[in-house]
């Protein structure tokens, strides 16, 4: 009886292996993108809570005072150590605009927020999509 032997090698041909490669690196040039415009979204919201929070404490300041102020210790706001954004506040008696200001992916375009004695709260310069 003539038995046939196949040589059957096992693992992967250098073509197959290419092939796995370009699907993973098309997938990591769709991913990579949208991950680091959640992650600069993310940041953002550092700037609206402050923001919100200082135009609550100028409210209060007013109702107390009759006036706004222009200093962020004087109504009562502590802007933590490792905030990402530099806050300004500009008021006088019957107006004030707070502003929130950062590069959070370091592309030359600022992440700009700003609100008013109303609570409207408007980004000026958005770095995610600027």
């Amino acid at each position: 009886m003539f038995t046939k032997f196949h040589n059957r090698q096992k693992g992967f041909t250098l073509i197959e292996l290419m092939i796995v490669v370009v699907i993973i690196g098309i997938l990591a040039a769709l991913a990579i993108p949208r991950f680091m415009t959640a992650t600069t979204k993310s940041k953002q919201s550092e700037a609206k809570q402050i923001l919100k929070q200082i135009y609550t404490m100028e409210r209060t300041y007013r109702q107390a005072n009759d006036t706004y102020s222009a200093d962020l210790d004087e109504i009562g706001v502590e802007i933590m150590a490792g905030a990402k954004y530099a806050y300004t506040l500009v008021a006088d008696a019957n107006t004030f605009t707070a502003t929130a200001t950062a590069n959070l992916d370091d592309d030359g375009t600022d992440d700009v927020w700003t609100i008013d004695q109303t609570g409207t709260l408007t980004c000026t310069s958005n770095d995610v999509t600027g």
